[in-house]
Protein backbone atom coordinates (compact mmCIF):
# COMPACT_ATOMS: atom_id res chain seq x y z
CA UNK A 1 0.00 0.00 0.00
CA UNK A 2 2.90 2.16 0.73
CA UNK A 3 4.81 1.90 -2.13
CA UNK A 4 1.35 2.62 -4.20
CA UNK A 5 1.12 6.08 -2.86
CA UNK A 6 4.78 6.20 -2.66
CA UNK A 7 4.76 5.85 -6.69
CA UNK A 8 1.51 8.32 -6.94
CA UNK A 9 3.83 11.13 -4.51
CA UNK A 10 6.56 10.85 -7.07
CA UNK A 11 4.16 11.56 -9.56
CA UNK A 12 3.02 14.68 -8.62
CA UNK A 13 6.48 15.97 -7.25
CA UNK A 14 7.58 15.34 -10.71
CA UNK A 15 5.27 17.67 -12.21
CA UNK A 16 5.75 20.25 -9.17
CA UNK A 17 9.93 20.12 -9.42
CA UNK A 18 10.93 19.18 -12.46
CA UNK A 19 10.80 21.77 -14.50
CA UNK A 20 10.67 24.97 -12.27
CA UNK A 21 7.57 24.80 -11.42
CA UNK A 22 7.85 25.72 -7.74
CA UNK A 23 11.60 27.21 -8.13
CA UNK A 24 10.12 29.47 -10.48
CA UNK A 25 7.19 30.25 -7.98
CA UNK A 26 9.88 30.95 -5.22
CA UNK A 27 12.14 32.86 -6.65
CA UNK A 28 10.15 34.98 -8.83
CA UNK A 29 7.91 35.69 -6.43
CA UNK A 30 10.60 36.53 -3.73
CA UNK A 31 12.28 39.04 -6.14
CA UNK A 32 9.71 40.48 -7.07
CA UNK A 33 8.62 41.51 -3.73
CA UNK A 34 12.67 42.11 -3.11
CA UNK A 35 12.03 44.69 -5.87
CA UNK A 36 8.74 45.95 -4.81
CA UNK A 37 9.84 46.45 -1.41
CA UNK A 38 13.27 48.40 -2.23
CA UNK A 39 15.13 45.54 -0.45
CA UNK A 40 13.39 45.32 2.81
CA UNK A 41 15.87 43.12 4.16
CA UNK A 42 18.59 45.10 3.78
CA UNK A 43 16.44 48.63 4.31
CA UNK A 44 14.75 47.58 7.78
CA UNK A 45 16.87 44.56 8.72
CA UNK A 46 18.24 47.23 11.91
CA UNK A 47 14.34 47.78 12.05
CA UNK A 48 13.11 44.44 12.81
CA UNK A 49 15.51 44.44 15.57
CA UNK A 50 13.85 47.06 17.43
CA UNK A 51 10.08 46.28 16.95
CA UNK A 52 10.98 42.56 18.40
CA UNK A 53 11.05 44.22 21.79
CA UNK A 54 7.92 45.72 21.76
CA UNK A 55 5.24 45.03 24.36
CA UNK A 56 1.44 43.65 23.24
CA UNK A 57 -0.82 46.17 23.66
CA UNK A 58 -3.58 44.39 25.45
CA UNK A 59 -3.34 42.04 28.48
CA UNK A 60 -4.03 38.92 26.47
CA UNK A 61 -2.26 39.83 23.13
CA UNK A 62 0.55 38.40 22.41
CA UNK A 63 4.04 40.18 21.63
CA UNK A 64 6.14 40.45 18.68
CA UNK A 65 8.79 38.02 20.27
CA UNK A 66 5.58 35.36 21.50
CA UNK A 67 5.08 35.34 17.90
CA UNK A 68 8.73 34.77 16.64
CA UNK A 69 8.71 32.21 19.25
CA UNK A 70 6.16 30.34 17.85
CA UNK A 71 7.21 30.80 14.50
CA UNK A 72 10.73 29.86 14.91
CA UNK A 73 9.84 26.34 17.15
CA UNK A 74 8.15 25.15 13.88
CA UNK A 75 11.37 26.55 11.70
CA UNK A 76 14.31 25.79 14.41
CA UNK A 77 14.09 22.22 13.95
CA UNK A 78 15.71 19.00 12.29
CA UNK A 79 15.84 20.30 9.09
CA UNK A 80 18.17 22.96 10.08
CA UNK A 81 20.32 19.88 10.63
CA UNK A 82 19.18 16.74 8.26
CA UNK A 83 17.88 18.94 5.79
CA UNK A 84 21.35 20.87 5.25
CA UNK A 85 23.35 17.66 5.32
CA UNK A 86 20.72 15.87 2.80
CA UNK A 87 21.48 19.29 0.71
CA UNK A 88 25.13 18.65 0.54
CA UNK A 89 25.35 15.10 0.69
CA UNK A 90 22.96 15.09 -2.69
CA UNK A 91 23.39 18.42 -4.33
CA UNK A 92 27.20 19.19 -3.37
CA UNK A 93 28.42 22.11 -1.29
CA UNK A 94 26.73 24.18 -3.55
CA UNK A 95 23.36 23.56 -2.33
CA UNK A 96 23.88 25.95 0.96
CA UNK A 97 24.86 28.92 -1.11
CA UNK A 98 21.64 28.42 -3.29
CA UNK A 99 19.86 27.99 0.51
CA UNK A 100 21.18 31.73 1.55
CA UNK A 101 19.79 32.76 -1.90
CA UNK A 102 16.24 31.39 -1.34
CA UNK A 103 16.40 32.63 2.77
CA UNK A 104 17.25 36.44 1.33
CA UNK A 105 14.65 36.75 -1.45
CA UNK A 106 12.24 34.55 1.02
CA UNK A 107 12.86 37.38 3.30
CA UNK A 108 11.03 39.50 1.40
CA UNK A 109 8.38 36.68 0.74
CA UNK A 110 7.80 36.22 5.01
CA UNK A 111 7.51 40.30 5.36
CA UNK A 112 4.49 40.00 2.70
CA UNK A 113 2.63 37.02 3.50
CA UNK A 114 2.60 37.90 7.56
CA UNK A 115 2.05 41.59 6.78
CA UNK A 116 -0.87 40.50 5.20
CA UNK A 117 -1.82 37.94 7.92
CA UNK A 118 -1.73 40.87 9.90
CA UNK A 119 -4.18 43.29 7.93
CA UNK A 120 -6.65 40.62 7.28
CA UNK A 121 -6.29 38.80 11.05
CA UNK A 122 -9.83 38.35 13.19
CA UNK A 123 -10.73 39.18 16.71
CA UNK A 124 -11.66 36.28 19.04
CA UNK A 125 -13.90 36.00 21.98
CA UNK A 126 -11.34 37.19 24.64
CA UNK A 127 -10.23 40.08 22.68
CA UNK A 128 -6.69 38.16 20.70
CA UNK A 129 -6.29 37.76 17.53
CA UNK A 130 -5.59 34.97 14.80
CA UNK A 131 -5.82 34.46 10.93
CA UNK A 132 -3.53 33.01 8.10
CA UNK A 133 -3.16 32.94 4.67
CA UNK A 134 -6.99 31.19 4.99
CA UNK A 135 -8.50 34.19 6.17
CA UNK A 136 -6.60 36.92 3.41
CA UNK A 137 -7.63 34.38 0.65
CA UNK A 138 -11.47 34.67 2.08
CA UNK A 139 -11.80 38.38 2.84
CA UNK A 140 -9.26 39.67 0.65
CA UNK A 141 -9.60 37.63 -2.17
CA UNK A 142 -13.18 36.86 -2.06
CA UNK A 143 -11.99 32.86 -2.77
CA UNK A 144 -13.45 31.23 0.52
CA UNK A 145 -12.88 27.40 -1.69
CA UNK A 146 -9.03 28.51 -1.85
CA UNK A 147 -9.20 29.23 1.46
CA UNK A 148 -10.35 25.67 2.62
CA UNK A 149 -7.87 24.23 0.20
CA UNK A 150 -5.12 26.01 1.70
CA UNK A 151 -6.08 25.29 5.31
CA UNK A 152 -6.34 21.26 4.53
CA UNK A 153 -2.75 21.48 2.88
CA UNK A 154 -0.95 23.20 6.42
CA UNK A 155 -2.88 20.21 7.87
CA UNK A 156 -1.07 17.40 5.62
CA UNK A 157 2.03 19.20 5.54
CA UNK A 158 2.54 19.76 9.25
CA UNK A 159 0.43 17.24 11.02
CA UNK A 160 1.81 14.83 8.40
CA UNK A 161 4.47 15.54 5.92
CA UNK A 162 6.66 17.59 8.52
CA UNK A 163 5.81 15.56 11.45
CA UNK A 164 6.62 12.08 10.22
CA UNK A 165 10.32 13.75 8.91
CA UNK A 166 10.94 15.08 12.39
CA UNK A 167 10.28 11.44 13.93
CA UNK A 168 12.49 10.05 10.99
CA UNK A 169 15.44 12.33 11.61
CA UNK A 170 15.63 12.10 15.20
CA UNK A 171 15.51 8.36 15.32
CA UNK A 172 18.33 8.49 12.46
CA UNK A 173 20.60 10.10 14.43
CA UNK A 174 20.81 6.92 16.89
CA UNK A 175 21.75 4.97 13.73
CA UNK A 176 25.59 5.97 15.27
CA UNK A 177 25.35 4.18 18.19
CA UNK A 178 25.93 0.54 18.99
CA UNK A 179 22.96 -0.28 20.57
CA UNK A 180 21.01 0.83 17.57
CA UNK A 181 18.92 -1.90 15.87
CA UNK A 182 17.19 -0.83 12.82
CA UNK A 183 14.25 -3.11 13.73
CA UNK A 184 13.40 -2.25 17.07
CA UNK A 185 15.31 1.16 17.59
CA UNK A 186 12.73 3.32 15.81
CA UNK A 187 9.80 1.70 16.69
CA UNK A 188 10.66 2.71 20.45
CA UNK A 189 11.76 6.10 19.35
CA UNK A 190 9.08 6.39 17.49
CA UNK A 191 6.83 4.85 20.64
CA UNK A 192 8.29 7.27 23.31
CA UNK A 193 7.96 10.49 20.78
CA UNK A 194 4.47 9.78 20.41
CA UNK A 195 3.47 9.53 23.80
CA UNK A 196 5.62 12.45 24.52
CA UNK A 197 3.49 14.21 22.09
CA UNK A 198 -0.15 12.66 22.75
CA UNK A 199 0.66 14.08 26.38
CA UNK A 200 0.90 17.61 25.03
CA UNK A 201 -1.96 17.49 22.24
CA UNK A 202 -4.34 15.24 24.13
CA UNK A 203 -3.47 15.27 28.03
CA UNK A 204 -3.22 19.27 27.85
CA UNK A 205 0.89 19.27 29.34
CA UNK A 206 1.66 22.43 28.63
CA UNK A 207 4.49 23.07 31.22
CA UNK A 208 6.71 20.52 29.27
CA UNK A 209 5.61 22.43 26.20
CA UNK A 210 7.24 26.30 28.48
CA UNK A 211 10.25 23.87 29.35
CA UNK A 212 11.08 23.28 25.82
CA UNK A 213 10.92 26.72 24.49
CA UNK A 214 13.24 27.83 27.18
CA UNK A 215 15.58 24.91 26.38
CA UNK A 216 15.26 25.12 22.50
CA UNK A 217 16.78 28.74 22.16
CA UNK A 218 19.38 27.75 24.75
CA UNK A 219 19.84 24.58 22.49
CA UNK A 220 20.22 26.52 19.65
CA UNK A 221 23.18 29.34 21.16
CA UNK A 222 24.86 26.08 21.99
CA UNK A 223 24.69 24.05 18.74
CA UNK A 224 25.89 27.50 16.81
CA UNK A 225 29.02 27.51 19.30
CA UNK A 226 29.41 24.45 18.91
CA UNK A 227 29.92 24.49 15.54
CA UNK A 228 32.06 27.30 15.81
CA UNK A 229 34.04 25.49 17.22
CA UNK A 230 34.49 22.54 15.43
CA UNK A 231 35.44 25.29 12.48
CA UNK A 232 38.14 26.76 14.63
CA UNK A 233 40.16 23.19 15.02
CA UNK A 234 39.40 23.05 11.55
CA UNK A 235 40.25 26.45 10.77
CA UNK A 236 43.00 25.53 7.91
CA UNK A 237 40.35 23.96 6.23
CA UNK A 238 37.86 27.39 5.87
CA UNK A 239 38.92 28.74 2.54
CA UNK A 240 38.70 25.75 0.34
CA UNK A 241 35.34 24.97 2.20
CA UNK A 242 33.91 28.69 0.74
CA UNK A 243 35.80 27.64 -2.59
CA UNK A 244 33.76 24.61 -2.59
CA UNK A 245 31.12 26.15 -1.85
CA UNK A 246 30.96 29.18 -4.46
CA UNK A 247 32.51 26.21 -7.13
CA UNK A 248 29.98 23.76 -7.23
CA UNK A 249 27.39 26.63 -6.52
CA UNK A 250 27.81 27.65 -10.34
CA UNK A 251 28.77 24.75 -12.32
CA UNK A 252 25.93 25.69 -14.92
CA UNK A 253 26.97 22.40 -17.36
CA UNK A 254 26.74 20.06 -14.30
CA UNK A 255 23.55 22.17 -12.90
CA UNK A 256 21.66 22.12 -16.29
CA UNK A 257 22.80 18.56 -17.36
CA UNK A 258 20.38 17.40 -14.46
CA UNK A 259 18.69 20.01 -12.96
CA UNK A 260 16.42 17.76 -10.52
CA UNK A 261 19.64 16.78 -8.65
CA UNK A 262 21.38 19.71 -8.83
CA UNK A 263 22.53 22.02 -6.18
CA UNK A 264 20.17 24.65 -7.29
CA UNK A 265 17.29 22.28 -7.18
CA UNK A 266 18.31 20.70 -3.01
CA UNK A 267 19.35 24.14 -1.82
CA UNK A 268 15.20 25.30 -2.98
CA UNK A 269 14.28 22.29 -1.41
CA UNK A 270 15.89 22.21 1.69
CA UNK A 271 15.82 25.80 1.87
CA UNK A 272 12.34 26.23 2.03
CA UNK A 273 11.19 22.84 4.49
CA UNK A 274 13.74 24.65 6.86
CA UNK A 275 12.50 28.57 6.43
CA UNK A 276 9.31 28.06 4.94
CA UNK A 277 9.02 31.54 3.38
CA UNK A 278 6.37 31.59 1.14
CA UNK A 279 4.53 28.22 2.16
CA UNK A 280 2.25 30.31 4.06
CA UNK A 281 2.79 28.75 7.79
CA UNK A 282 4.18 31.53 9.97
CA UNK A 283 2.15 34.11 8.72
CA UNK A 284 -0.82 31.66 11.39
CA UNK A 285 1.81 32.75 13.85
CA UNK A 286 1.73 36.29 13.03
CA UNK A 287 -1.87 37.06 13.03
CA UNK A 288 -1.67 36.15 16.65
CA UNK A 289 0.85 39.22 17.31
CA UNK A 290 -0.48 42.09 19.23
CA UNK A 291 0.96 45.26 17.42
CA UNK A 292 -0.25 48.99 16.37
CA UNK A 293 0.90 48.24 12.79
CA UNK A 294 0.79 45.05 10.76
CA UNK A 295 4.50 45.96 9.36
CA UNK A 296 6.18 45.19 12.72
CA UNK A 297 4.97 41.95 12.57
CA UNK A 298 5.95 41.16 9.09
CA UNK A 299 9.83 42.31 9.74
CA UNK A 300 9.79 40.27 12.72
CA UNK A 301 8.78 37.40 10.43
CA UNK A 302 11.70 38.35 7.82
CA UNK A 303 13.89 38.25 10.82
CA UNK A 304 12.69 34.60 11.49
CA UNK A 305 14.08 33.71 8.09
CA UNK A 306 17.28 34.51 8.63
CA UNK A 307 17.46 33.56 11.97
CA UNK A 308 16.65 30.00 10.56
CA UNK A 309 18.75 29.78 7.46
CA UNK A 310 21.65 32.27 7.71
CA UNK A 311 22.19 31.44 11.06
CA UNK A 312 21.54 27.92 12.10
CA UNK A 313 21.50 26.57 8.48
CA UNK A 314 24.90 28.05 8.16
CA UNK A 315 26.50 26.69 11.59
CA UNK A 316 25.73 23.05 9.92
CA UNK A 317 26.86 23.55 6.82
CA UNK A 318 30.22 24.87 8.00
CA UNK A 319 30.41 22.75 10.76
CA UNK A 320 30.52 19.67 8.22
CA UNK A 321 32.36 21.50 5.37
CA UNK A 322 35.33 22.10 7.55
CA UNK A 323 35.99 18.69 8.12
CA UNK A 324 37.85 16.26 6.66
CA UNK A 325 34.52 13.81 6.15
CA UNK A 326 33.52 13.24 2.35
CA UNK A 327 29.64 14.01 1.80
CA UNK A 328 29.71 12.19 -1.16
CA UNK A 329 30.40 8.85 0.37
CA UNK A 330 26.82 9.24 2.20
CA UNK A 331 24.89 9.73 -0.93
CA UNK A 332 23.50 6.33 -2.07
CA UNK A 333 21.22 5.28 -5.43
CA UNK A 334 19.51 8.94 -4.66
CA UNK A 335 19.47 8.85 -0.80
CA UNK A 336 21.47 10.18 1.95
CA UNK A 337 22.09 8.44 5.49
CA UNK A 338 22.40 12.37 6.16
CA UNK A 339 22.57 11.86 10.30
CA UNK A 340 25.69 10.10 9.25
CA UNK A 341 27.38 12.90 7.99
CA UNK A 342 26.59 15.10 10.82
CA UNK A 343 27.82 12.27 13.17
CA UNK A 344 30.68 11.30 11.40
CA UNK A 345 31.66 15.40 11.02
CA UNK A 346 31.10 16.25 14.82
CA UNK A 347 33.05 12.68 15.18
CA UNK A 348 35.70 13.87 13.95
CA UNK A 349 36.12 17.54 15.37
CA UNK A 350 35.03 16.26 18.88
CA UNK A 351 35.54 12.52 19.47
CA UNK A 352 32.45 10.74 21.26
CA UNK A 353 31.14 13.65 22.71
CA UNK A 354 30.18 14.77 18.90
CA UNK A 355 27.72 12.07 18.35
CA UNK A 356 26.11 12.24 21.76
CA UNK A 357 25.75 16.10 21.40
CA UNK A 358 23.66 15.98 18.29
CA UNK A 359 21.58 13.03 19.71
CA UNK A 360 20.70 15.48 22.78
CA UNK A 361 20.14 18.48 20.09
CA UNK A 362 18.26 16.49 17.59
CA UNK A 363 15.65 15.45 20.29
CA UNK A 364 14.98 18.79 21.82
CA UNK A 365 14.51 20.15 18.47
CA UNK A 366 12.55 17.26 17.28
CA UNK A 367 10.51 17.22 19.90
CA UNK A 368 10.01 21.48 19.58
CA UNK A 369 9.52 20.88 16.10
CA UNK A 370 6.07 18.57 16.24
CA UNK A 371 4.44 20.69 18.79
CA UNK A 372 5.27 23.98 16.82
CA UNK A 373 4.26 21.78 13.58
CA UNK A 374 0.77 20.87 15.41
CA UNK A 375 0.19 24.09 16.96
CA UNK A 376 -1.32 25.63 12.93
CA UNK A 377 -3.44 22.71 12.57
CA UNK A 378 -6.58 23.32 14.62
CA UNK A 379 -7.16 26.21 13.48
CA UNK A 380 -6.86 25.43 10.17
CA UNK A 381 -9.25 22.85 10.66
CA UNK A 382 -11.95 25.17 12.26
CA UNK A 383 -11.99 27.04 9.49
CA UNK A 384 -12.56 23.99 6.94
CA UNK A 385 -15.66 23.23 9.46
CA UNK A 386 -16.48 26.75 10.05
CA UNK A 387 -16.99 26.03 13.62
CA UNK A 388 -14.90 25.24 17.04
CA UNK A 389 -14.64 21.55 16.46
CA UNK A 390 -16.29 19.40 19.76
CA UNK A 391 -14.16 17.59 22.25
CA UNK A 392 -15.18 14.38 20.28
CA UNK A 393 -13.38 15.46 16.72
CA UNK A 394 -10.77 17.14 18.21
CA UNK A 395 -9.59 13.96 19.86
CA UNK A 396 -9.77 12.07 17.07
CA UNK A 397 -7.92 14.57 15.27
CA UNK A 398 -4.91 14.70 17.76
CA UNK A 399 -5.25 10.66 18.22
CA UNK A 400 -4.80 10.40 14.43
CA UNK A 401 -1.83 12.95 14.48
CA UNK A 402 -0.35 11.23 17.35
CA UNK A 403 -0.16 8.03 15.61
CA UNK A 404 1.39 9.86 12.20
CA UNK A 405 4.17 10.90 14.16
CA UNK A 406 5.33 7.31 14.99
CA UNK A 407 4.12 5.81 11.88
CA UNK A 408 7.15 8.67 10.20
CA UNK A 409 9.96 7.22 12.91
CA UNK A 410 9.45 3.93 10.87
CA UNK A 411 8.72 4.69 7.95
CA UNK A 412 11.58 4.86 5.26
CA UNK A 413 13.98 7.61 4.64
CA UNK A 414 12.54 8.19 1.02
CA UNK A 415 9.06 8.21 1.63
CA UNK A 416 8.73 10.58 4.39
CA UNK A 417 11.14 12.83 2.78
CA UNK A 418 9.15 12.64 -0.57
CA UNK A 419 5.89 13.20 1.05
CA UNK A 420 7.23 16.08 2.77
CA UNK A 421 8.42 17.67 -0.71
CA UNK A 422 5.38 17.20 -2.41
CA UNK A 423 3.40 18.69 0.39
CA UNK A 424 5.36 21.86 0.58
CA UNK A 425 5.50 22.11 -3.35
CA UNK A 426 1.70 22.25 -3.46
CA UNK A 427 1.38 24.68 -0.33
CA UNK A 428 3.66 26.86 -2.50
CA UNK A 429 1.74 26.52 -5.21
CA UNK A 430 -1.34 27.89 -3.53
CA UNK A 431 0.03 30.54 -1.25
CA UNK A 432 2.84 32.41 -3.84
CA UNK A 433 -0.23 33.23 -6.94
CA UNK A 434 -2.17 34.47 -4.13
CA UNK A 435 0.19 36.89 -1.72
CA UNK A 436 1.44 38.16 -5.91
CA UNK A 437 -2.06 39.23 -6.25
CA UNK A 438 -2.59 40.79 -2.63
CA UNK A 439 0.75 42.06 -2.01
CA UNK A 440 -0.01 45.73 -3.42
CA UNK A 441 -2.24 45.93 -0.10
CA UNK A 442 1.36 44.64 1.88
CA UNK A 443 3.96 47.67 0.02
CA UNK A 444 0.95 49.93 0.54
CA UNK A 445 1.33 49.20 4.18
CA UNK A 446 5.29 49.07 4.47
CA UNK A 447 4.88 52.85 3.02
CA UNK A 448 2.50 54.11 5.88
CA UNK A 449 5.00 52.58 8.42
CA UNK A 450 8.11 53.80 6.90
CA UNK A 451 6.47 57.69 6.31
CA UNK A 452 5.44 57.30 10.00
CA UNK A 453 8.67 56.61 10.99
CA UNK A 454 10.06 59.56 8.96
CA UNK A 455 7.97 61.80 10.86
CA UNK A 456 8.70 60.48 14.24
CA UNK A 457 6.17 58.48 15.01
CA UNK A 458 5.35 55.03 16.62
CA UNK A 459 3.64 53.82 13.45
CA UNK A 460 -0.25 52.97 14.02
CA UNK A 461 -2.15 51.33 11.66
CA UNK A 462 -5.51 52.66 9.86
CA UNK A 463 -6.95 50.07 7.09
CA UNK A 464 -8.67 52.88 5.12
CA UNK A 465 -5.65 54.91 4.89
CA UNK A 466 -3.91 52.52 2.77
CA UNK A 467 -7.17 52.19 0.68
CA UNK A 468 -8.53 48.73 2.25
CA UNK A 469 -12.02 48.42 1.62
CA UNK A 470 -12.31 45.34 3.12
CA UNK A 471 -13.94 45.13 6.78
CA UNK A 472 -10.71 44.56 9.33
CA UNK A 473 -11.78 43.62 13.20
CA UNK A 474 -8.35 45.36 14.03
CA UNK A 475 -7.68 48.18 11.80
CA UNK A 476 -10.65 51.25 11.96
Amino acid sequence: MLDVIHSWILAISGVLYQPWFVPVFLIVGGLYFTFRCKFIQVRLFKESFKVIAEKPKSENGISSFGALMVSTASRVGTGNIIGVATAICLGGPGAIFWMWLTAFIGGATAFIESTLAQIYKKRDKDGSSYGGPAFYMQTALKQRWLGVIFSFLIIMIYAVGYNMLAAYNLQSTFAAFSFYDAGVTPKLIGLILAILFGVIVIGGAKRLVRVTAVMVPVMGVIYVLVSLLIMALNITNIPHMFAMIFKSAFDFPSIFGGFAGSCIMWGIKRGLYSNEAGMGSAPNAAAKADVSHPVKQGLVQMLSVFIDTLLICSATAFMCLSTNIDPVKYAVDGSADAAGYVQASMGDALGSFGPIFLAVAMSLFAFTTLIGNYSYCEGCLEFIIRRVPSRGELLVFRIIATAVVYIGAVASAAFVWDTADMLQGMIVVVNVPTILILGGTAVRCLNDYVKQRKEGKDPHFIAKDIGVKEDTDFWK
